[in-house]
């Protein structure tokens, strides 16, 4: 460890401390983060990203990234490289040490020969089903395969048969022999091979038998010179067979140790349905921004300096919570609101006409980016003329009492401008408002009122002869219950799908938009915060996204 205190203090620590001053890894900490590219990442990984990078650096050890291949039928190469991406755009790095469970594949195979010949493996032939079958019950012991006691010999013949192509899928299997009635699910004679004739997208058409997670994952670590293999929860329960492995190979003993898994509310964080909602056209990809991929919010606009935080703030545990997806927006909020200027866009239009300007004229009012924090500096041209558009719901004909935007007989502040007042209003067919007539107080440059008479409401407008036509998304949370994965079984989560999550409109922005580029933040001022999208986009129709709201609902919840 390095002479100052780890940033993180939690149990986790305490155990890597407490090997330091036993000398157990001789002061290493060696961590690794083994994603299986199957998927996208999700906030949820970045839990587990954050500890195995953050943890060693805090060591001043190191991390290797590792990817768990052996079920190529579900891997792809885009999802190598998408992860390789989210973890860059959090800020770590795992150098020269990038690594595959299929760069091992050949030392796995050899030291499943090896636990044939020790009587501690057997080549089976019972069907997936009578696996199941024979596995028992959480109450009841398992029963013996009929192959259980097959001999070593005939066991290494079958083995090095499979592996050279002679069966087909899931006619044989081999399995760890170790003890049918553990109270253990796990230890009941666990599969370690099975036959698929699938090209790895790495390894080609080599290999026709591929280790089954719980056999390479431990024996990876190991030939890796892992220390600390931190794992999630849900593999408390395998941390027997991982060690059983171990010693059975006598190799590396790494120490795994398990914490609570990241759960939000209205979010599911399944892989296999993030994929379900995917493929059934519900969102446009795994980076949809409604979606809980770190890809999806680094196309939202989320900072990756706000995912950290939030991951610090969340800690680790060692028993399994579920934390309000309002927090996540909370910490997101907060960063946005000290990085990202302030632009004025009108996102539902109304046209306002200004009759006592002069036609022709156009000013351009000097508005500083950032009016909350002066000393940030920065500030933008900003035209003005006697066409505008604002808010349709800033203006209301007949409002009720403490509404105070424009509406008849009041007077408004447009914001760094000047002050209307309400004269008058053109209706379509259907009694839609579609142009709204005002005057101005040319005493009022800059929303100042030369005689000190104050004005209740400001809001804000662009200049219609040089808007910038967009279009804008809103997005909405997912799932509207609390906890989409407590839905019964019975039902289909993908019915309870918020079919209203997504919003588009098309905006006015103001002309200063035009030269924004992708991967800026801004805050448009009272619609929330906006970022280009990347995916949509194209030079004559830009696509802006709602990064969030300006409604902080954690902090209201948590008054």
């Amino acid at each position: 460890m390095t002479d100052e205190t780890p940033r993180r203090t939690n149990f986790i620590t305490d155990i890597i401390d407490e090997h330091n001053r036993t000398g157990r890894f001789g002061g290493r900490v060696h961590t690794r983060f083994p994603p299986e590219p199957n998927g996208y990442l999700h906030i949820g990984h970045a839990k587990a990203l954050v500890l195995d990078f953050g943890i060693a650096e805090d060591y001043g050890g190191i991390t290797n990234l590792r990817y768990d291949d052996t079920n190529p039928v579900k891997e792809d190469v885009e999802y190598v490289d998408a992860i390789k991406e989210d973890i860059r755009w959090l800020g770590f790095d795992w150098g020269d040490r990038e690594y595959y469970a299929s760069d091992y594949f050949e030392q796995l195979y050899e030291m499943a020969i090896k636990l044939i010949k020790k009587g501690k493996a057997y080549v089976d032939e019972l069907s997936p089903e009578e696996t199941r079958e024979y596995r028992g019950t959480l109450t009841e012991p398992g029963k013996n395969s009929p192959w259980r006691d097959r001999p070593i010999e005939e066991s290494l013949d079958l083995f090095q048969r499979m592996r050279a192509g002679e069966f087909k899928d899931g006619e044989l299997t081999l399995r760890a022999k170790i003890d049918m009635a553990s109270p253990n699910i796990n230890m009941r004679d666990p599969v370690m091979y099975r036959i698929l004739h699938a090209h790895h997208h790495r390894t080609g058409d080599e290999w026709c038998i591929y280790p089954m997670y719980d056999f390479a994952h431990g024996q990876s670590d190991s030939i890796e010179g892992i220390t600390h293999s931190l794992c999630s929860l849900e593999y408390e329960n395998h941390r027997p067979l991982y060690d059983w492995f171990i010693e059975e190979l006598e190799i590396f003993a790494p120490q795994q140790i398990e914490f609570a898994r990241l759960n939000l509310t209205h979010t599911v964080m399944s892989k296999r349905k993030l994929r379900r909602i995917v493929e059934a056209g519900l969102v446009d990809s795994w980076i949809d921004p409604r979606m809980p991929t770190l890809a999806a919010m680094r196309r939202r606009g989320y900072p990756p300096k706000a995912i950290r935080e939030f991951i610090d703030i969340v800690g680790v545990a060692k028993s399994e919570n579920v934390i309000e997806v309002e927090l996540l927006e909370h910490v997101v909020r907060d960063e946005l609101n000290i990085t990202a200027p302030r632009r004025m866009a009108v996102l539902e239009p109304v046209k306002v006409i200004i009759d006592n300007y002069p036609e022709g004229q156009v000013e351009w009012f000097e508005v500083p980016d950032f009016p909350h924090d002066p000393e940030r500096g920065g500030s933008r041209k900003v035209p003005f003329s006697r066409e505008i558009y604002i808010e349709a719901d800033d203006f209301m004909e007949n409002p009720p009492s403490k509404y105070f935007r424009l509406s008849p007989g009041r007077e408004v502040r447009l914001m760094n401008a000047y002050y209307i007042q309400y004269k008058d209003i053109v209706k379509d067919d259907d009694g839609n408002v579609v142009e709204i007539h005002v005057t101005y107080d040319p005493e009022s440059r800059g929303g100042q009122s030369p005689d000190g008479r104050k004005v209740r409401g400001t809001i804000h407008w662009v200049c219609a002869k040089h808007a910038v036509e967009a279009e804008t998304r809103l997005y909405e949370q997912m799932f509207l219950e609390k906890d989409p994965e407590d839905i019964p079984d019975d039902q289909d989560f993908l019915d309870h799908f918020n079919k209203d999550s997504l919003k588009v409109v098309q905006a006015k922005l103001e002309p200063a938009l035009a030269d924004a580029k992708v991967g800026e933040v801004y805050q448009f001022v009272r619609d929330g915060y906006f970022t280009l999208d990347h995916v949509t986009s194209t030079p004559e129709k830009p696509v802006w996204i709602r990064t969030l709201s300006l409604v902080d609902s954690w902090a209201k919840m948590h008054k």
